[in-house]
């Protein structure tokens, strides 16, 4: 570092600090100041023109909000409730009878408020014509309200009292002629045979057609058809549209009852029709009296052409209303728009004035700018900026250039500093840069470093693993021997027992009952024991060829039932477990789909997949149940693993699936890496999973990971039913994974 780097810009000779200061005259900010002087002197005579416009405005303004918007709002106020007065009387009117309480409750209120508008608009304009027109009109229209709303529970009422009788009248009438046609039929089958039943003797000729037999005949006929006549007026009479129609409907009722009286005396002598009078009165009692039917309906009509001449007033009186109304409205709106329309005046007077300061001082900062900022500070600056632009890129070996006596002066001398200081500090920072690298270098190595003895212990667990798997399948070679000894002379026995039954049978008789029962307790005894024997060698020696099979890994493909094959598998994890650890438990659960079936599937190596699912999902549970029980919380936890199989239209699903605890998120995403494992470097490579899901994809499916932390984990395995053709044999490197120690990622 040199002494001239760090020296700041040589000041003129014989000149002072004070004496570098640009005189008050020529410095930037003087000439700013009075530009901005200016500019403020321009804003202060247009805020004075604003101010005196925004006074007139609001002066016209509080005419509108404090005389006309409030006139006009009372009169929109009354307005609406005038509308509600105007319909209130035909609501009334077609209200039904569960509504009318609520509706008349409505109008009430509406009457209420539309009285208390009206009165604040008289007090203010007590003698406006329009006002009392509005006075009159709604007294015409609440005095029809009231009128109508007492008519209305009586109009209800006779309503009720139609309906009820529109019911009765037929039914009343259907009970007459249930009396009526049987004696007709009686009389003229006694005119005709003579016979009044079937236990008298019949009457003669002369007796039954007799004078007043024919006239009882003619008495029923004419009793049949006056009935039917009245109930017809009774029903035209509460159908009825006019009063004027209901009362020749009453003269034929009452002509017509008056026939039906003379019959029924003529018929009383009688016993042909018992009860004939009784029913017959009841008829005609619905049709007179001031609840009969010509009444009630008279009544309705009555009070319905009232309604409809009140509402035929209500019409005219809500016509002039509303007329009224508008006519307050139209003269609040005028006055209104009269205060608007100098409010308007207002604002475009200083909208000129203001148009002009502003063009003024539009022009004034134009010139400012072009002549000072322009010309003069923006050129410099410019420059200046451009050298900034440049240092800031590193190109610190030109001077910066310092000319004139004012602040931009002074910035450009003070770059000139920091451009010195700048050209030590980067020779400075290359020198930290190139340690850093280094150290960076260092790092990076050593990460290796660690990679690579990581990478060597996991190749020397595999190695470890071949060779187990190597040794295995020596020893289960030399195991198939007393195995295959053990299945062939229990067959032996097997046939040795069957010739001795043979020779049983032939000396049977000669041996006493219980040397019979004896000797075949003894037979059902060994026959049970070599079919054991039988039974468990297939099974041993099952295992030992699925262990060899699995020991050389791959195969061909072959028909193989997919249950059984999940269950020898986990019962082999279960047990390769609890050979390495005799405390091991886990509860294996199966919910296997009984229309699986069997499958073209490569046996060994699916095999190995379960294994190796299993054997995760038990040490999972087995490891969460130990840390349960150091913790002293293990409460009523068991360690489950559940097997399930669920055959669909065109696939396989099979999942495995364990309360353990469960895989962290940011491990889900590497559990199918080579060499990843989560186990100590004892018991696991990282290789399980890997192998699994090549064998899947060879087989055309896909693995599936559901996982909840501290909860479960569920592998699920989906094969179509159909596998695809594959290029390799073999879903998998041979030796990657020892059938009795399966690795995984936890």
């Amino acid at each position: 570092m040199t002494d001239s780097a760090l020296s700041p810009v040589p000041a003129p000779e014989g000149a002072d600090t004070e004496a570098l200061r640009p005189a008050l005259h020529r410095r930037i900010s003087t000439q700013l100041y009075a530009g901005i002087f200016v500019t403020v002197a321009l804003t202060i005579v247009a805020s004075v023109v604003s101010w005196i416009s925004f006074t007139n405005v609001d002066r016209s303004q509080k005419r509108v909000s404090e005389e006309s918007v409030p006139e006009l709002a009372g009169a929109f106020s009354l307005a609406e409730f005038s509308n509600a007065l105007v319909v209130a009387a035909p609501r009334i009117t077609s209200a039904p009878p569960s509504q009318f309480s609520d509706i008349s409750a409505e109008i009430s209120d509406a009457q209420r408020e539309f009285q208390e508008r009206f009165e604040s608009l008289r007090l203010e304009n007590p003698e406006d014509i329009h006002v009392q027109g509005i006075a009159d009109a709604a007294d015409a229209l609440e005095q029809n309200i009231t009128t109508i709303t007492a008519d209305m529970p009586h109009f209800y009422s006779l309503s009720r009292r139609i309906e009820g009788l529109q019911t009765q009248i037929p039914a009343l009438y259907d009970s007459v002629e249930s009396i009526i046609v049987p004696a007709i039929d009686d009389q003229l089958f006694f005119q005709v045979t003579g016979y009044r039943d079937f236990e008298s003797e019949p009457t003669d000729v002369m007796g039954r057609t007799s004078g007043g037999e024919l006239l009882l005949y003619r008495h029923l006929n004419a009793l049949q058809a006056d009935m039917a006549q009245i109930t017809e007026l009774m029903g035209s009479a509460l159908i009825a549209s006019e009063s004027d129609f209901v009362e020749p409907l009453l003269e034929s009722f009452e002509s017509t009852a008056d026939r039906i009286r003379i019959s029924l005396s003529a018929i009383a002598a009688s016993e042909i029709a018992p009860g004939l009078g009784s029913a017959v009165e009841r008829l005609l009692a619905l049709g007179s009296g001031s609840n009969g039917a010509f009444q009630v309906s008279f009544d309705r009509l009555e009070i319905t052409e009232r309604q409809d001449s009140l509402l035929a007033l209500n019409q005219e009186a809500a016509v002039n209303l509303l007329s009224q109304v508008n006519a307050i409205v139209l003269a609040a709106q005028a006055g209104a728009d009269e205060a608007t329309e100098n409010s308007a005046q207002t604002i475009n007077t200083a909208r000129i004035l203001l148009a002009i300061i502003s063009f003024v001082g539009v022009l004034g900062a134009g010139l400012i700018s072009w002549l000072f900022i322009g010309r003069v500070l923006l050129r410099r600056i410019g420059r200046l900026s451009g050298r900034m632009l440049t240092l800031a890129k590193g190109e610190l070996e030109e001077e910066v250039e310092v000319s004139g006596r004012d602040e931009i002066a002074e910035m450009a001398s003070a770059l000139e500093v920091f451009r010195r200081h700048a050209l030590e500090i980067q020779r400075l920072n290359l020198v930290e840069q190139l340690a850093q690298e280094l150290s960076e270098r260092n790092d990076e190595l050593q990460d290796v470093l660690e990679e690579l003895s990581q990478a060597q212990d996991q190749i020397v667990a595999r190695e470890k693993l071949a060779a187990l798997g190597e040794v295995t399948a020596g020893v289960a070679h030399e195991i198939r021997n007393p195995l295959n000894f053990i299945n062939n002379f229990s067959a032996a026995s097997t046939e040795l027992l069957e010739e001795m039954t043979d020779i049983y049978a032939e000396l049977q008789d000669s041996l006493s009952d219980e040397d019979k029962s004896l000797i075949q307790e003894i037979n059902q005894d060994l026959n049970d024991n070599l079919e054991r024997i039988q039974s468990h060698g297939k099974r041993a020696n099952r295992i030992v060829q699925d262990m060899l099979l699995m020991g050389r890994g791959g195969g061909e493909t072959q028909p193989t039932d997919i249950n059984d094959l999940i269950h020898e598998h986990s019962l082999l994890a279960y047990h390769s477990a609890r050979a390495q650890d005799p405390e091991f438990q886990v509860l294996l659960e199966e919910e296997f789909d009984p229309d699986m079936g069997q499958m073209e599937v490569v046996p060994q190596d699916l095999g190995r997949v379960f294994l190796n699912f299993v054997a995760n999902a038990g040490y999972a549970t087995n490891k969460k149940q130990k840390e349960l029980m150091e913790a002293g919380t293990v409460g009523d936890y068991t360690p489950t693993v559940v097997l399930r199989s669920r055959r669909t239209e065109d696939s396989a699903i099979l999942s495995v699936r364990d309360n353990g605890n469960g895989i962290p998120p940011d491990v889900v995403e590497k559990i199918f890496d080579p060499f990843f494992t989560t186990k100590p470097a004892n018991q696991g490579t990282g290789l399980g999973l890997a192998l699994s899901n090549d064998i899947i994809r060879e087989h055309g499916g896909t693995i599936t990971v559901h996982t909840e932390p501290g909860e479960f984990t569920e592998m699920v395995v989906e094969l179509p039913l159909t596998r695809p053709q594959s290029t390799t044999p073999n879903g998998g490197d041979e030796g990657d994974a020892n059938p009795r120690q399966p690795a995984a990622a936890r």
